[in-house]
């Protein structure tokens, strides 16, 4: 296939690209690349290791590497007496990190999203070029219309653009997007991922009847609009027309120019699949048979296989199957783990609030609650790990007030529930997080993203200004980690890092500087706290002798420079399992 073959070309320039900077002017220096043709191994010196393997800043001369694995952290003259056969790789005063780690994105929208039209409020920054914002209605509505006439569009395929959101764009119907594509099969994607629009080319092509959805509260046959369950109960009809192979795996092979752009060497999916485990397994075991310098750990969907199965325990006996089976040396699903879903989407404005929306609307359950808490209850009782997705206040005072009353019924010690997302809390509800041992993996760019528009629309200016309060958290010690959910935030932990740090939103206005945290408390969510949200902190998320090898080496030390800067540091490359590889833009 011709996307193989320029795989293989791009794999063919890495490795080129690679050796070209490792050798330099001097033409001294040069590192295998793999550890099995160097079996005494690597050390690494000349520039700032930081190891983030304690509570505070600390940095180390020298690490060296043995067959994909740390052997040594230390001095220069220790590495070299101890290590005399290693080969020397000189930083040349660049930084040396732990690889990044991305706990919480979805390779299955990074697939449909990356190789697809996107029209969103704000520019988005590709491997393959610059996806300008839209604003305006009236700019979204051209673009819209200037899309679906210069595009090539398959009756028999949906035409899919993404990035559409309410409050920047208008009002969205099924009657508008008629008016534009009248004999073309069109699906619009919310910025939130959970809402999807239809024409009735659409409609038709899908085989969708009025009668299937009355009495849905989540569906608006009339507009073409699908959202949160009523999206979640018909995306596995919708997804052959969306997942084409070919368009796929461009997708994927996006995904992993990002990723590695990005300094990211370990990314987790919890919530796994999307749609069709069949369809999205195979696509992506081809992809990583590949081995790109990435692996990923996945965690399977309790709320979807509950739709399956109607039954936890059938789901419980399934995900207990899934090592066995499916593991690979670059996939792994994360045993006793469980992702399951409480209220709704921030970017829809569809998480649950205690104190409702300034304009009247009110939030949505993506789970009934009934079923949330014998779901929570199950999974709690057989000793798994959860992870909830929860947004709102509302959403997560439901997920705390389940925990303390099994805390009480059925208590477990280390149990690491970590709610996914957390769009809005307060300080009370951070001390009670705290007081039951609950963990948090949170998205800082809502605040970049959400605080200006929604402190106009719907929350005002005092929620609004107080998304996601980390040191509310990280005071408490509550274990933290940062996720892009790609695509809800660009797939860049440094700038994760930045938001939290600098606490900036879009138009450039400072919030809530008392939620602003320290460098290095941010840097830890995104190696060592994001390895402890996926129970992989033995093995990754710091530089310490028995962990593996996976680095990311940056062009400055994040500690050391301007903190509005930090989303301004340069990726050189990656060393994943002892293997270099350098973006081909370098």
């Amino acid at each position: 296939m011709k996307s193989v073959g320029l795989r293989r070309k791009s794999q063919l320039l890495f490795s080129l690209a690679s050796v070209l900077w490792l050798v330099g002017c001097d033409g001294q220096q040069q590192l295998p690349t793999t550890s099995a043709e160097n079996a005494a191994g690597v050390i690494y010196h000349g520039g700032d290791i930081i190891t983030m393997a304690g509570e505070s800043f600390s940095q180390v001369e020298a690490v060296a590497e043995q067959d994909g694995n740390i052997v040594f952290t230390g001095t220069l003259t220790e590495a070299r007496q101890g290590f005399a056969k290693a080969s020397q790789f000189d930083l040349k005063g660049k930084t040396l990190m732990p690889g990044f780690i991305e706990p919480h994105v979805h390779p299955s929208i990074a697939a449909l999203v990356l190789p697809s039209e996107i029209i969103a409020p704000y520019d988005w920054v590709f491997p393959n070029g610059v996806k300008k914002g839209v604003r305006d209605p009236a700019g979204y509505k051209k673009r819209l219309e200037q899309s679906i006439n210069s595009s090539q569009i398959d009756s028999k395929n949906l035409f899919m653009i993404w990035g559409y959101h309410q409050l920047w764009h208008g009002d969205l119907s099924r009657q508008l997007l008629n008016q534009l594509a009248p004999d073309k099969p069109v699906a619009v994607i919310h910025r939130s991922f959970h809402e999807i629009f239809f024409n009735d080319r659409a409609i038709e092509l899908i085989g969708l009847q009025e009668e299937s959805f009355k009495g849905n509260p989540q569906v608006n046959w009339r507009k073409g609009h699908f959202f949160e369950n009523g999206w979640m109960t018909i995306a596995p009809r919708v997804a052959p027309f969306l997942v084409g192979s070919k368009k796929y795996m461009v997708g994927l092979d996006l995904m992993s120019q990002l990723i590695q752009k990005n300094g990211i060497t370990t990314i987790a999916e919890p919530g796994f699949p999307g749609t069709d485990f069949k369809t999205e397994y195979g696509l992506l075991s081809h992809y990583m048979a590949q081995q790109p310098p990435f692996n990923v750990y996945l965690i399977a969907n309790g709320t979807k296989l509950y739709r399956g199965f109607s039954d936890n325990q059938k789901a419980m006996d399934w995900i207990d199957k899934l090592p066995t089976q499916y593991n690979t040396d670059n996939i792994e699903f994360l045993p006793k783990q469980v992702k399951l879903f409480a209220d709704g989407a921030i970017y829809s404005q569809l998480m649950q609030m205690k104190e409702g929306y300034l304009d009247g609307h009110h939030g949505e359950w993506m789970t009934p609650l009934e079923d949330l808490t014998q779901q929570i209850t199950d999974y709690w009782r057989a000793g798994y790990k959860l992870h909830i997705h929860a947004n709102g206040d509302k959403g997560i005072q439901q997920v705390i007030d389940t925990v303390a009353a099994l805390q009480k019924s059925d208590p477990r010690q280390d149990h690491r529930l970590t709610l996914h997302h957390m769009g809005y809390f307060d300080d009370q509800q951070a001390a009670q997080i705290a007081s039951l041992g609950i963990e948090a993996s949170v998205n800082p760019f809502y605040l970049w993203a959400l605080a200006d528009k929604y402190g106009e629309f719907g929350l005002g200016d005092e929620r609004a200004h107080n998304l996601v309060r980390i040191k509310s958290l990280t005071d408490r010690n509550v274990p933290v980690s940062f996720h892009s959910d790609f695509s809800m935030a660009p797939i860049e932990p440094l700038t994760l890092v930045w938001t939290a740090v600098n606490r900036i939103a879009s138009e450039g206005l400072a919030y809530s500087a008392d939620q602003k945290i320290d460098v290095y408390t941010a840097l830890k969510a995104i190696t060592i706290g994001a390895a402890r949200t996926i129970n992989q902190e033995h093995k990754i998320g710091s530089i310490k002798v028995g962990k593996k090898a996976n680095f990311v080496i940056l062009d400055k030390n994040p500690m050391r420079v301007e903190p509005q800067t930090i989303k301004d540091i340069k990726v050189y490359g990656t060393v994943f399992s002892g293997k270099l590889s350098i973006p081909i833009s370098h």
